[in-house]
């Protein structure tokens, strides 16, 4: 009878061995197949595409949001990639978004990469960035959108163009909300330069 339980006590000691060996080794493989996407350190970098890895990759990517105000705000993107350091964002290729405001106007954004943030509807957008917005086409290498702020700041080699004019600066920030616009260089020393079409 002894014989038995000690009998029956190896038996299910080894079985449970063996199981704990299979799922030891088949994390060990996911984790080895596993990517991982660092984590943007400043937000400055010359351009988010070099974040972008090919782990939890979606294609034809679209959002919408709707403020309290009215604004409606809609982004499309050829692919998304989720940040797996920070699951509320999410990387994007060849992106379109469409900014409704509640008195009718468009604003269009087009740019190659993106970083979106699904909570909040912050995006920056990086590389080939073009605005139409008030009969103006203004383009540079950078855009921080913010709905919440109702502000879009554009920055690195911007050209503001339209029918009378163009401009070239560091940055434009455009309050979406009020029209209200600066435009400034980063050294003092430097000047804004403004080119009559007429």
């Amino acid at each position: 009878m002894r014989r038995k339980t000690i009998l029956g006590i190896t038996i299910t000691t080894f079985f449970f061995f063996i199981l704990f060996f299979l799922y030891f080794k088949s994390n060990q493989e996911e984790k080895i197949v596993e990517k991982k996407i660092e984590p943007i350190e400043n937000e400055n970098q010359e351009d988010l595409e070099e974040k972008i890895e090919s782990f939890n990759t979606i294609e034809d990517v679209s959002y919408s949001a709707k403020d309290v105000k009215g604004n409606e705000y809609f982004l499309k993107a050829n692919e998304g990639t989720i940040d797996q350091n920070e699951n509320n964002f999410i990387f994007l290729k060849y992106v379109n978004a469409t900014i409704k405001l509640k008195d009718y106007r468009l604003i269009e954004i087009s740019s190659d990469f993106g970083k979106y943030n699904i909570k909040n509807y912050d995006t920056i957008f990086s590389k080939n960035v073009i605005i139409t917005y008030l009969n103006n086409k203004i383009s540079g290498d950078y855009l921080d959108f913010s709905l919440d702020k109702n502000l879009m700041i554009i920055s690195r080699n911007v050209v503001m163009r339209n029918e009378k004019s163009s401009l070239k600066a560091d940055v434009i920030e455009v309050n979406i909300d009020t029209k209200e616009t600066k435009i400034f260089m980063y050294e003092e020393n430097k000047k804004v330069i403004i080119d009559s079409e007429n």
